[in-house]
């Protein structure tokens, strides 16, 4: 009897721990993956058995007649979206039914985390990002034009003083210095210098965030978060490091400190939440805004100010390294490109202007190509946040009733790489993103800073930071390939997309500087 006890227990938990979640999308009649596949899938994702973007890219071509499919994300259902005029429903027209994002894993216990930006739900995030968008207008950009072109001309300055022909560098590590330079003085008020001071405290603390996910003890230890949160939380364990975030709060505090004990104003991103702040504290009286409108604290700055640093400096640097990647590889746009730099610094006799910058087409159709081709968010996700039906459009399709909590998830580098909306996608051309060629690419084909209210807030600074190190590192060096560059690239199978071995370059004085 104890063994018949045992093997129906057994057979119960199989059944709906193991293979119900996995019937789900069968069940309304969704093309979808089989028990058995996913439960490999999983596997192999733990495994590290693809790199992101492959993975991303088979799921765009799985199920290739159909505009959409079910899968899921470990047991969790979502809705793989693969249809253009979809994606424009479910991110701009439609996009009160898909307001927030899904967390990942439970991060209750991971008060900073749940405070930023990406992570708020509903009348929060609207809050927060409408308090946080006019820190990344035109007008606050051309503000912190002066900080960073100071950010670029330090950076290649050191480089100048090696008096070396050509210097062969891993160009993750230093694009990575040079970020977080951008984001200490334009958002923190701090001035580094993270190429001669190597072991700052910024740059340390950057190198933690990131470091999340490079083995599979730490895979390992978010299944765990995901499948077994109580426990986690019960051992005490945390996702995020408890250093970096300390870390962040002590910066913080001492730098509104310092702003309200000496009048200091800075329009950035701090000050804009500090003005909020005592504007809350002071005006709130309505209950209903009371609790749209929730007080800010000191922890909500904190959460706002690390997103803000860990998206600014680490998805820009991997940005910027497949850009130099591309222009090594590719001397004849390297050297277009360099001849509208030259052209541009003729232009304002050699001092580099706001407007003048944002002039340079060729400069933007490289950036463009780069974003296509290699878009650090090789995937966009939503969640559905109150019922929605995707009518059926094809004689093969069935209404598809979307229910609250549900996730879609749009496989972004599948689209970029698709022949049907950019010919020859592994060929790095950009002059797809020409003027005369702009209106032949579809909209919702192409989205690397995503789409819709939900959109990438911090794209205008990102795009500004790239613009301004490419412009001076050009100015002065050629980008070359050496022994240690791969040709192709290969792809690490980290979580976050990146090169196996690194990103190995030369910067190579220019002849007729």
């Amino acid at each position: 009897m104890f063994w018949i006890i045992v093997s129906i227990g057994i057979a119960l938990f199989v059944y709906f721990v193991l293979i119900k979640p996995f019937t789900y999308w069968k069940e309304r009649n969704v093309p979808s993956y089989s028990v058995l596949y996913m439960w490999a899938d999983t596997f192999l994702g733990l495994i590290r058995y693809r790199t992101l973007p492959d993975a991303v890219i088979k799921l765009y071509k799985d199920f290739p007649n159909c505009r959409y499919f079910g899968a899921y994300q470990f047991s969790k259902p979502a809705l793989i979206v693969k249809d253009t005029e979809l994606i424009k429903l479910i991110t701009v027209k439609d996009f009160d039914h898909f307001v927030d994002h899904s967390l990942f894993a439970p991060m209750e216990s991971e008060e900073l985390w749940k405070r930023n930006l990406i992570s708020l739900k509903g009348d929060q995030w609207r809050d927060m990002r409408a308090t946080l968008s006019p820190s990344f207008t035109g007008s606050k950009m051309k503000m912190m034009f002066g900080l960073m072109t100071d950010c670029a001309k330090q950076f290649v300055k050191y480089f100048k003083n090696q008096n070396e022909n050509t210097t062969e560098m891993e160009m993750k590590d230093i694009f990575t210095r040079f970020t977080i330079d951008v984001i200490a003085s334009t958002a923190f008020g701090i001035s580094c210098d993270s190429l001669r001071d190597r072991e700052n405290e910024f740059y340390l603390m950057g190198k933690k965030i990131t470091s999340f996910g490079d083995n599979i003890l730490e895979n390992l230890k978010l299944f765990a978060f995901i499948f077994f949160p109580r426990l986690m939380k019960a051992l005490g364990t945390t996702i995020s490091d408890p250093k970096v975030n300390n870390f962040f709060r002590r910066i913080i505090r001492d730098n509104i400190r310092v702003r309200e004990e000496k009048n200091i104003v800075r329009m950035d991103m701090i000050h804009l939440l500090m003005e909020a702040k005592k504007e809350r504290s002071q005006n709130i009286d309505n209950l209903e805004e009371k609790r749209r409108k929730r007080e800010l604290t000191e922890e909500d700055i904190t959460a706002q100010a690390m997103i803000f640093f860990l998206a600014g400096f680490d998805t820009v640097a991997t940005l910027m390294c497949f850009m130099a990647y591309e222009l090594a590889i590719n001397p004849s746009i390297q050297q277009r490109l360099q001849t509208e730099i030259d052209d541009t610094l003729n232009e304002c006799s050699e001092t580099l202007t706001y407007e003048r910058l944002t002039k340079m087409k060729y400069m933007d159709a490289v950036i463009s190509e780069s974003l296509r081709k290699w878009p650090t968010g090789v995937a966009l996700e939503r969640t559905c946040v109150k019922p929605y039906t995707i009518q059926p459009v094809n004689d093969n399709e069935n209404p598809v009733y979307l229910k609250e909590g549900n996730s879609v998830l749009i496989p972004l580098m599948g689209f970029h790489r698709d022949p049907k909306y950019f010919p020859e996608p592994d060929r790095f051309d950009p002059d797809r993103f020409a003027d005369e060629n702009k209106d032949s690419i579809n909209a919702y084909a192409y989205l690397p800073f995503g789409s819709g209210p939900r959109s990438c807030i911090g794209n205008r600074f990102a795009l500004m930071e790239i613009k301004l190190a490419f412009f001076y590192v050009l100015s002065e060096f050629d980008i070359t390939v050496t022994e240690k560059t791969q040709i192709p690239i290969k792809l690490s199978k980290k979580l976050q997309l990146s090169a196996e071995g690194g990103f190995w370059l030369g910067l190579k004085q220019r002849n007729n500087k």
